[in-house]
Parts: structure tokens; sequence; C-alpha cells
């Protein structure tokens, strides 16, 4: 069973800068992406960023050029570092993977941007961001 646990969220001031990191246990067949999502409360759950297998990355606009998202295979790790914060930035990030298995280990429909495309989550990390 792969369970992703995120770590790294708190409370930080506008401008400033978090890392949230994400790390995969379990056995993995094959990884076709990982991702982050945030969501604030009454909200639906809001696509941030997504890493493909191949390495290429993909981000909302809202956070294009402030947020980096990266990978560690070796160390089954996800990070996002998230700069130049702002009030709207806060709510609970949640890692994500879309990982597959025999017979099913086709990676198609890259970048995946859809809640409804990842098949793991984690429990999610609180972000907070003041004024």
């Amino acid at each position: 069973q792969v369970q992703l646990v995120e770590s790294g969220g708190g409370s930080v001031q506008a401008g400033g800068s978090l890392k949230l990191s994400c790390a995969a246990s379990g056995y993995i067949f094959r990884r076709c992406a990982m991702g982050w999502f945030r969501q604030t409360p009454g909200k639906e759950r809001d696509f941030v960023s997504t890493i493909s297998e191949d390495g290429t990355t993909t981000y909302a606009d809202s956070v294009k050029g402030r947020f980096t998202i990266s990978q560690d295979k070796a160390k089954n790790s996800l990070y996002l570092q998230m700069n130049s914060l702002k009030t709207e930035d806060t709510a609970v990030y949640y890692c994500a993977a879309v990982l597959r298995h025999p017979p099913n280990y086709y990676c198609i429909g890259s970048p995946y941007t859809e809640t409804d495309d990842y098949n793991h989550w984690g429990q999610g990390a609180q972000v907070t961001v003041s004024s």
C-alpha cells in the first residue's frame, strides 16, 4: 500500500517562503506523475502543479513564477518551493500521485491536472499566509 505524507506546512507572512515535502512509501511500479493540489473550506480542490515521469512541469497560472515543483526519485520524494507567498495562497496543500501497476501500466493523458487523474493522496498540510 502506497502512502504519501506531506510536511513543511506552517504560517508565514505575505512575501515569505515555505517549502513543502511529500514522502512516498510502499512499492511503486510506475509513477506517471506527482502533483500538488490545494483546498480552502467550502471550495473544490484546485490544481497547483505537477511533474511528470520525464520531469516535465506544469503550473496553475496563479502560482506560475512563484512556485517550483521538484522531485527526487531516489528518495521517492516530491517538493514544492513556494516563494512570494500571498494571502490567497492560504489553503490545505495535498500531495498526490498517478501510479500504475500491472496489467495497466500505461501513462496516458499527461499533464495530469485534474483530481480524478490521481489515485493516491496525502493527508494534507496547512499553509497560512498572513498580511
